[in-house]
Formats: C-alpha cells, sequence, structure tokens
C-alpha cells in the first residue's frame, strides 16, 4: 500500500502555520494596517494630554543644544543644534500601542490556538534511541563486567551484536592493548 500524499488544501495550511509565515504576517500587519489607526490614537488622545502640559502637538517638544535655536530670516534653515524629543517620544509611544494591539489581538490568540492544536496530538511515549554516548557507556560497562569475568569481550550495541543488526559469531577483542 502506498502513503496519502497530503492534499493541497492541507498542504497550504501546512504552510500557513509554520512559525515563519504567521510572523512575516504579523509584521506586515504591525506595518501596514495598524500604523494608521495607532497614528490618530496617539495624535487624537495622547498628543493633546501631553499637549496640555506644553505645546499641543508633541512633536514640537525640543531643546536647544546650541544657541540660539531659532530659524533665520534670511535662510529659513535653523540656527543651532536642537534636539527633537518630542518626535522620539511620540515614536516610542506609537511602537508601544502598535506592539500591545499586535500581541494582544494576533500573537496570544495565536499562541493558544497552536497550544489546543499541540493538546489534540497523540503522545508519543516511545523510548527515544539511544545516544552515542548511551551506546559507548553501554559498550564500555560491558567490556568491564566481561573483563572481571574472565570472558572473552565481544562487541554488543544496543544489545545487538555486530554492525548489521544481526546477530553474529562472538569477536573477541583485543583488551590488553
Amino acid at each position: 500500500m502506498s502513503e496519502q500524499k497530503p492534499g493541497v488544501l492541507a498542504g497550504f495550511k501546512e504552510f500557513l502555520m509554520r512559525g515563519n509565515v504567521v510572523e512575516l504576517a504579523v509584521a506586515v500587519v504591525i506595518g501596514a494596517a495598524f500604523t494608521k489607526i495607532v497614528n490618530a490614537v496617539v495624535e487624537g488622545a495622547i498628543n493633546p494630554v501631553v499637549g496640555a502640559l506644553g505645546p499641543k502637538d508633541l512633536e514640537k517638544y525640543q531643546s536647544c543644544l546650541k544657541a540660539p535655536c531659532q530659524v533665520s530670516p534670511a535662510s529659513g534653515e535653523i540656527e543651532g543644534i536642537v534636539v527633537k524629543w518630542g518626535v522620539v517620544l511620540s515614536a516610542s509611544i506609537t511602537f508601544l500601542i502598535t506592539a500591545a494591539v499586535v500581541y494582544f489581538l494576533m500573537i496570544l490568540p495565536m499562541n493558544k490556538y497552536k497550544a489546543r492544536l499541540d493538546a489534540r496530538k497523540p503522545v508519543d511515549n516511545s523510548e527515544p534511541d539511544p545516544t552515542e554516548v548511551q551506546l559507548l557507556i553501554e559498550i564500555r560497562d560491558t567490556l568491564i563486567a566481561q573483563r572481571a569475568a574472565g570472558q572473552p569481550a565481544t562487541t554488543t550495541v544496543g544489545g545487538q551484536r555486530g554492525d548489521s543488526g544481526s546477530p553474529q559469531e562472538s569477536r573477541p577483542t583485543d583488551l590488553a592493548k
């Protein structure tokens, strides 16, 4: 009997459920869909609250490192060195709101969904294959036991003799080396 190949829709669903695809989709959503919403919240609600303490627009908050910080009437350029920390504060608030919205509306539900899917999968209770270190320890212990009993040493790996996995005649090894 041949194995059944998953259908096109099952393969597409598996592709969509991979972590990288979901993370990429979340990144696109962060960059596109929530930007306008978050900007509206920051500009419409947060900036006016912060603006009650000073200028109406949060982005107008700035400090002067080197005076004079004023616009030159002749060239129209700002004289001095201006640090526009209000722009940084506004962008930071926008980022935090965006991250919170994405986490609570997308990441948290997706993690719960994945946990439910993992809970439905059958649990594999079979014993894992022994590692190379475990096999080497088993061989060492067998050789020590045979040496102590005065028997010729034979190579056994994982309870089977030889390299092919089929029982073979015992092969004495030289333990005196």
